[in-house]
């Protein structure tokens, strides 16, 4: 994945004419990437946080696909090149598939998908809705990959089928077997106000036992969902966020260690030296003088 520390982009091939882009802007700018995309293929656009601006047409036509929406759009007249804006501290997933693949996938039975009909197939399509917890799960998981070179075409692509399944599964349960946790829509909220609650009190964070009652679930519900969505605990999320933060407030020459420790609630600056070696590989004072 390519990376400068703060934004990244990363194209997967599952298949001939089956491609998976990964999209993170952390940064606190705008990002905006462009992609070739030909008339033949099928778009599928997951934003998983934050907001996206789409342009086509030549900036003739916009629109934007927020938080936990999912655009599907298919012109064969036309080519829809991928022109979009991520606002800062978003995530996205594209899929992008022939149609003629596409239509490989599914069995003659799959009526309900309307574009798959001969009478349809030659016709534009287009579709903006807000998108399940299970898929939120999936796209987190493809996100937050790690995974070797060997191994990454197989995993994409049984995750990305799951993705296609659980989107044109209209009668859905939410994989009750594979995530009991996210039967209910609710949970997700409540593992979401866990997120922002833990973030905003960084400094002074709740013990998960705390969240828990806070956030009105259980303590294994708490751990096992946030785990799903986020793809790591609790405290190893919020460590990675400090870390973020720590790395931006050296950056900004506005504070020395001893302060950007104490504003991330540390009790001593050797812990967040440590804590800062171990997650950038080098302590925050060397790091200063790098980026000098």
């Amino acid at each position: 994945m390519k990376n400068n520390g703060i934004s990244s982009f990363d194209e997967s091939v599952v298949d001939p004419g089956f491609s998976i882009l990964r999209l993170k802007n952390d940064s606190e700018e705008v990002l905006n990437k462009k992609y070739p995309v030909s008339l033949e293929f099928i778009q599928f656009h997951f934003c998983l946080k934050g907001q996206t601006n789409f342009t086509f047409n030549e900036g003739n036509y916009t629109f934007q696909v927020l938080e936990d929406h999912s655009m599907l759009l298919y012109n064969p007249q036309k080519s829809l090149p991928i022109e979009v804006e991520l606002a800062p501290d978003t995530w996205m997933v594209s899929v992008l598939i022939s149609i003629t693949k596409f239509h490989s996938l599914f069995s003659s039975d799959a009526d309900h998908i309307s574009f798959l009909s001969p009478d349809n197939n030659s016709k534009k399509y287009y579709d903006n809705l807000p998108f399940s917890s299970s898929i939120a799960v999936v796209l987190s998981q493809i996100l937050q990959a790690k995974v070797h070179d060997s191994m990454k075409s197989l995993y994409f692509k049984g995750k990305v089928y799951e993705l296609l399944c659980l989107y044109f599964n209209k009668n859905e349960d939410p994989s009750i077997e594979q995530c009991p946790f996210l039967v209910d829509e609710e949970n997700v909220q409540k593992i979401r106000k866990a997120k922002k609650i833990i973030l905003d009190k960084m400094s002074d964070p709740p013990s998960l036992e705390q969240l828990a009652i806070e956030v009105e679930l259980s303590l294994k519900k708490l751990k096992d969902g946030f785990k799903q969505i986020y793809g790591d605990t609790v405290f190893a999320y919020l460590l990675d966020h400090k870390m973020d933060e720590a790395r931006k407030m050296l950056d900004s020459r506005k504070y020395n260690v001893n302060e950007v420790s104490l504003k991330l609630g540390y009790s001593t600056a050797s812990h967040f030296i440590a804590a800062f070696k171990k997650k950038y590989g080098t302590t925050p004072k060397k790091y200063i003088g790098s980026v000098s």
